[in-house]
């Protein structure tokens, strides 16, 4: 079966209030999605970060039962 899908998209205004690692904003139809992930070096770092270091732990605001 052959599909042929033709479409016209005009957008006025488009407001995205968060946008994280895992979010997709797709606009019209796609026929695979392919996962992409990208890192950039945008601060020209030429070292490893320091590791973090654990603070005193805390009890948690909620107490949580045991499983």
């Amino acid at each position: 079966m052959q599909l042929t899908v033709h479409q016209s998209i005009y957008i006025h205004l488009l407001k995205v209030e968060n946008v994280t690692n895992s979010s997709v904003l797709q606009i019209g139809s796609s026929g695979k999605m392919q996962a992409l992930s990208q890192l950039y070096n945008t601060g020209e770092f030429e070292t490893l970060a320091e590791e973090a270091e654990i603070e005193g732990a805390q009890e948690p605001l909620v107490p949580l039962s045991p499983t």
